[in-house]
């Protein structure tokens, strides 16, 4: 493990929350589809259910998917935005099935400001590590999606949508015709 585990997982949730968007249609393209990916990512706090909310997370998308592009400086400089916009003040806690963690806002902040700053405290563990170049676009020239290099060498090339099995099954191909 190259983080502690709460990081590793805002880390994954905020590359699933970007590539959210890379689908047509939408994959949060109304409320229900917003409530399905805080479940299935394990997001706590109050919740408004609401069209606002909804609009709310999807404007985060891009604000996140800069992380992904900026160099250390810049990465820094949308970090401390993102921490600074929803006021944010790390405590530990402890809940469900988690020891203690950093969260750095309410269980009453806005659904989009509590994925802004876990987003934000993860990014922050990886630039202090030096490690910015884990954040990665899938290297498959038909896919945006984004991904997070946690492989100890580095050399993860390819989102979770299958591009890497497809990519491997082309160049297999390839190697027989040629």
């Amino acid at each position: 493990m190259l983080f502690a585990h709460d990081t590793e997982v805002a880390l994954a949730a905020a590359a699933a929350l970007v590539n959210t968007a890379n689908t047509d249609p939408d994959e949060l393209a109304d409320v229900a589809a917003l409530d399905a990916f805080v479940a299935a990512w394990g997001w706590t706090g109050s919740r408004r259910h609401d069209r606002a909310e909804l609009e709310e997370v999807r404007r985060l998308r891009p604000r996140l998917l800069q992380l992904w592009k900026e160099d250390d400086d810049g990465a820094v400089a949308i970090v401390n935005a993102l921490l600074r916009d929803a006021r944010a003040l790390p405590q530990l806690v402890k809940h469900d099935q988690w020891d203690y963690h950093l969260h750095a806002t309410s269980p009453d902040a806005p659904l989009a400001d509590r994925m802004a700053v876990e987003a934000a405290m993860a990014i922050v563990d990886v630039i202090r590590s030096g490690e910015l170049a884990r954040l990665r676009t899938c290297a498959a020239d038909d896919c945006d999606d984004v991904l997070v290099d946690l492989s100890k060498n580095r050399s993860r090339r390819f989102c979770d949508k299958g591009c890497g099995n497809r990519a491997n099954v082309a160049a297999y191909r390839a190697r027989q015709r040629g």
